[in-house]
């Protein structure tokens, strides 16, 4: 085997980089201007038919997805938007394939190593339905990959696609890909929210391929770190991530709302778009659990997607909705839906101690919601 690098990384070459630039800008493209004209076509002449029809406004995005229906523009941009969606899954399949083999030569060589952190795998966790069946994001393979798979290919593949999905969004917050930008961003409203926070024990609550779980261990780097997700090949390459870069964090294969920690272990829990990739009858449960397991006066902050219906446009509530049907986001409706500030409610935090807002980010925003535990 030649020798291998100080630590492996994601970096595409010069003709990579440049269709990955072509895949973002289209899809910046389709999820901004295009989308403007759909909202332009629907108030100039799509809401005027339906009120023709009907003597009324569309009242919720099921009524407005027959307004849309037929109408040709509508129909590019859904044809445009899944079309990107491969187009991105074909760029960075290049890039993973051609950097894979360096990942599991590294993850070989850290195995025949002590380890800063630890990586615990769970044989026998049995994923819950039906999130084991769904291709988020349309990533092939899934999260999970194959039965007993230990390839790093699912992390290396999320890893890959972050930016560019998040940038298409408009709410990128700088960094490239291995990056923990979005991490950095959840650490400053942290700190600004919460100026006396100081913990001493930390967890990040689906951490996926663990990138932005190191900007929690950089910003608080005396505290223990755990990051906890279903995946396994997440997991594992979310250790072999950090621990090539010289940061001690663990990792757990687990349920969030099962995780095995003990009552009142963290001073902090965190998550990043975690809900929204979550079945929505599991929320309540995974609220418990982060209840449980903080300590008094921890804090309990998650950032997600801030496509509320009662915050967004009725052209937007449809091009989101087309994104469930369509494109990998099944879960992204009952997210939408669910009153997080109730929802924390009735997992025990207190009314006055919780919270659900929005805060700038990028071109865009993040939803914002949690509480802290009583002390």
């Amino acid at each position: 085997m030649p020798d291998q690098p100080l630590k492996a990384t994601y970096q595409p070459n010069h003709d990579e980089a440049a269709r990955q630039a072509f895949v973002g800008a289209l899809k910046t493209h389709l999820n901004g201007p295009l989308e403007a004209r759909l909202a332009r076509r629907f108030e100039e002449e799509l809401e005027p038919a339906f009120v023709a029809k009907h003597g009324r406004p569309p009242a919720n995005r099921e009524e407005g997805t027959e307004a849309f229906a037929d109408d040709h523009l509508f129909q590019l941009w859904g044809s445009a938007v899944y079309a990107s969606q491969d187009l991105m899954w074909e760029t960075v399949d290049e890039t993973c394939s051609r950097l894979l083999p360096e990942f599991e030569a590294r993850r070989q060589l850290l195995a025949e190593k002590d380890t800063l952190g630890r990586l615990e795998l769970n044989e026998d966790l049995v994923l819950p339905e039906p999130i084991c069946h769904v291709e988020i994001h349309r990533q092939p393979g899934g999260y999970f990959g194959q039965p007993g798979e230990s390839s790093l290919r699912p992390g290396l593949d999320y890893l890959s696609s972050g930016e560019i999905y998040m940038a298409a969004k408009g709410i990128a917050v700088g960094g490239k890909a291995g990056e923990p930008g979005r991490g950095r961003f959840i650490v400053d409203v942290l700190k600004r929210r919460f100026p006396d926070a100081a913990p001493r024990s930390i967890l990040d609550l689906g951490c996926g391929a663990g990138i932005q779980t190191i900007a929690f261990k950089e910003a608080f780097p005396d505290a223990e770190v755990w990051g906890v997700d279903l995946s396994a090949p997440f997991v594992t390459f979310a250790h072999t991530w950090a621990e090539d870069q010289g940061i001690a964090i663990n990792y757990r294969q687990a349920d969030a709302r099962h995780t095995g920690f003990a009552d009142g272990q963290f001073d902090l829990i965190v998550s990043h778009i975690l809900f929204h990739e979550t079945w929505h009858d599991i929320v309540p449960a995974i609220m418990q659990e982060a209840h449980r397991l903080l300590a008094p006066g921890g804090i309990f902050l998650n950032a997600d997607t801030p496509f509320q219906p009662d915050r967004i446009s009725m052209p937007r509530q449809v091009t989101n909705h087309w994104q469930v049907v369509n494109n990998g986001e099944p879960f992204w409706t009952g997210y939408a839906d669910t009153d997080m500030r109730e929802a924390l409610i009735q997992a025990g935090f207190a009314a006055e101690q919780v919270f659900a807002d929005y805060e700038p980010a990028g071109g865009g925003e993040f939803y914002f919601f949690g509480g802290r535990k009583a002390s």
